[in-house]
């Protein structure tokens, strides 16, 4: 069984940059493809990116197109997600999922998730 845990959240101006990492650990991180979601007060959890296991394949919300980067590190087991640009709508927890079924990536149904971190952008 995987196990994730993300780190780097936090308070930042609208404007700015925040690097989030998700370390995974229980499996072979190579074959799990990763994605970010994020869950803002009150409304539901949403996609934000996708990596696929070999990095072939990457997709992005479109809300974030252009300012955020999905990006993985096999030797360290860990994905990151490159925040730049932020906006006060990003405000949200942040969540990073695993699975290694690629048709449950693609509907956005993964097996594994983090306990979130929280990023708050003030305007």
């Amino acid at each position: 069984q995987v196990q994730v845990v993300e780190s780097g959240g936090g308070l930042v101006q609208a404007g700015g940059s925040l690097r989030l990492s998700c370390a995974a650990s229980g499996g072979t991180f190579s074959s799990y493809h990763m994605a970010w979601f994020r869950q803002a007060p009150g409304k539901e959890r949403d996609f934000v990116a996708g990596i696929s296991w070999s990095a072939a394949n990457i997709a992005y919300a479109d809300s974030v197109k252009g300012r955020f980067t999905i990006s993985r590190e096999s030797a360290k087991n860990t994905v990151f997600l490159q925040m730049n640009s932020l906006k006060p709508e990003d405000t949200a927890v942040y969540y990073c999922a695993a699975t290694s079924s690629w048709s449950q990536a693609l509907r956005h149904e993964y097996r594994y998730w983090g306990q979130g971190t929280q990023v708050t952008v003030s305007s």
